[in-house]
């Protein structure tokens, strides 16, 4: 179960909004988490928290296919990501680092920022605590909540791995 205050943004946040393209040279999680949003929210920094979670509208993640955007929305301690839309790309690799990602109108609509939110990936529910409402998104197939669960694609691979070995 995942909990935490929400940060709201708009449609077609792209990757250079998440984390500019003059931090590319950076590849530490830690480091990219340090510019994560500052183009497009000077504050998120100073407030975010860990386990807050982002709600956004459409196509989030869009532009440019680079790793460093997912990173650093993961380091900067956001646990979750929902919104209407994802950018195919930006999704899949999210999914390969282990942050989660929901897709929801309905709770993206009934969502504002500073609200808290709960969310129980397993089964797909997202539940407003600050409004008393409920909401659905699709749950994850068997394998992708495996990835999640893992901490994301080398995590699962290396556990696979070493059960293999024993």
């Amino acid at each position: 179960m995942l909990k935490g205050k929400v940060f709201k943004y708009g449609a077609n946040v792209d990757t250079d909004a998440i984390i500019p393209a003059r931090y590319l040279n950076v590849s530490e999680p830690a480091e990219l988490a340090e510019h994560c949003m500052e183009d497009i929210d000077t504050e998120f920094l100073n407030r975010v928290q860990p386990s807050d979670i982002i709600v956004a509208t459409t196509n989030f993640g869009c532009g440019s296919s680079r790793e460093h955007a997912p990173l650093a929305i993961k380091a900067s301690g956001i646990s979750c990501v929902i919104a209407s839309s994802f950018a195919r790309i930006f999704f899949r690799n999210s999914i390969n680092i282990g942050l989660p990602l929901l897709e929801s109108e309905e709770a993206v609509a009934g969502t504002e920022a500073g609200d808290e939110v709960e969310v129980d990936l397993a089964n797909g529910k997202i539940r407003n605590l600050t409004r008393g409402t409920e909401f659905t998104a699709k749950p994850y197939p068997a394998f992708m909540g495996e990835l999640i669960a893992a901490d994301g694609l080398i995590e699962h691979t290396k556990k696979r791995l070493a059960s293999r070995r024993t």
